[in-house]
């Protein structure tokens, strides 16, 4: 500790002190994290000077009969500058200490001090940082809420029409709706300061996937793990749902089968996502692409550019296949 190095001194302590218990932020030379408090030495200077210095603890009348002063080799020496919580309160303290009596010079007593200053600071930013993501967390877990109601809307507008087009866009609206409140889910869960674990929300993705879609129509992911931000899984949940809709709409129209959509690193920096159906091609004229049709490619297009990828389109023997290529910033 530089407190130790400045100070010549080879015990240093950053230490917080409550009712009942004193323990060490971060300590050198003692090789414990924790004192009883009835021996502390601080806890006799804490309500005292912002600044203690006790040249021999054994001439000093509130630590002559403390054991760790007595003790061979013992306490001898004592510095301390106090911690203050910013509404002034004493938290702790900054101190040296040594095995024999001596004294400071000026320049490290003002040195310790402002050490102490900058040990507060540095507490103060951590505790600022942990409201932070608590603050988030609360934000994120009531954003999920609130789109899971909306998506419970949506859901009944969906189950409530006949018309087969709106149905089907009505479904489109309310995956993507649940999969941007499972992203929050993730970020106020898991999230990894900002980032998320790519596989896990996909499988969830999928899961509400199979939750919408039409009776005899399944969706199976498989997905390698990587961490990305929210942009870009957001986005790649956009992606995954407009692939399976379109797959739905174009290659089971009247049928049931299964779409695939797979996930993996295929190059450094590059993620692969493949979506494949099992359904038999539909024969070119009866491929009309309606405006609702046409809006979601251009949305899967969109997202696509946004990540700076790729996609081919094949028609094959077993349906459509879709091969997607990203730079993620995990991968």
């Amino acid at each position: 500790m530089l407190a130790s190095r400045i100070c010549d001194a080879p015990i240093s302590v950053v230490n917080l002190i409550d009712e009942h218990r004193q323990w060490f932020k971060a300590e050198t030379g003692l090789g414990v994290r924790e004192t009883p408090l009835d021996t502390s030495l601080c806890a006799h200077v804490i309500l005292e000077n912002d600044f203690v210095e006790i040249p021999d603890t054994l001439a000093d009348a509130r630590m002559s009969d403390n054991p760790l002063c007595l003790a061979d080799p013992g306490l001898r020496f004592y510095a301390g500058a106090l911690l203050k919580s910013k509404g002034g309160y004493p938290i702790g303290t900054l101190c040296v200490l040594d095995n024999r009596p001596r004294t400071l010079n000026e320049l490290q007593r003002e040195a310790l001090q402002v050490l102490a200053k900058q040990v507060m600071t540095q507490l103060d930013l951590r505790a600022f940082i942990a409201n932070e993501k608590v603050l988030r967390s609360e934000i994120d877990h009531r954003v999920k809420n609130s789109l899971q109601t909306v998506g419970a809307f949506v859901s009944l507008e969906r189950s409530a029409t006949d018309d087969d087009d709106t149905r089907a866009s009505l479904g489109r609206v309310e995956r993507q709706i649940m999969a941007v409140a499972a992203l929050h889910d993730h970020l106020g869960l898991f999230g990894n300061e900002g980032l998320i674990e790519l596989g896990p929300y996909l499988d969830q993705v999928i899961d509400l996937l199979n939750s919408t879609l039409p009776s005899g129509i399944s969706v199976v992911g498989s997905f390698e793990d990587v961490e990305v931000t929210p942009r870009e899984g957001s986005l790649l949940a956009t992606i995954v749902n407009e692939l399976v809709s379109n797959a739905t709409k174009h290659s089971f129209e009247q049928s049931s089968g299964t779409i695939k959509v797979l996930g993996k690193r295929v190059a450094l920096g590059t993620y692969r996502l493949t979506s494949s159906d099992d359904a038999a091609p539909r024969a070119a004229q009866e491929r009309k692409v309606s405006k609702r049709e046409g809006l979601g490619l251009k949305i899967l297009g969109a997202s696509v550019r946004q990540l700076g990828g790729t996609m081919t389109v094949m028609d094959t023997e077993q349906g459509y296949s879709t091969q997607l290529d990203f730079h993620l910033s995990g991968v």
